[in-house]
């Protein structure tokens, strides 16, 4: 398994990048007619498909969403078996009563928080490798 497993490590070198943009989480019961390079991300539950996508294309799509969110890339590249990162980082953000969405992909971890709260997220996020 590729990636960073140390957690000391993984918040020193965490780098939080703020991806431009509105993004939205939105749900469909089939994927058939959405066009897969609009779509941010996509995980299938048993209840439907969750997208995650840019706000514009979701109102294109005519998709209902509920809050408009900032979408933050941690750089580093984390091992999918490393332990405490999501943690360390989530308990910060909830000391400043900051929710955050968190999915992790092959090579990093992904933060959506509510766009009002993106400047401090990004301030809390970046203390970690200061």
């Amino acid at each position: 398994m590729s990636g960073e497993k140390d957690l000391q490590k993984l918040l020193k070198n965490m780098k939080p990048e703020h991806n431009s943009g509105d993004y939205v989480f939105c749900k469909i019961e089939k994927v058939e007619n959405i066009n897969l390079n609009e779509i941010e991300m996509l995980f299938k539950e048993k209840e439907a498909f969750t997208l995650i996508l840019k706000k514009e294309n979701a109102e294109k799509l005519n998709l209902e969403y509920s809050v408009v969110m900032s979408w933050i890339t941690l750089s580093v590249h984390s091992s999918l078996e490393a332990i405490g990162l999501t943690a360390a980082f989530s308990n910060a953000l909830s000391e400043h009563e900051i929710s955050c969405n968190v999915v992790a992909a092959y090579y990093h971890d992904h933060i959506f928080i509510d766009k009002k709260d993106t400047v401090k997220a990004m301030e809390i996020l970046s203390s970690f490798s200061g």
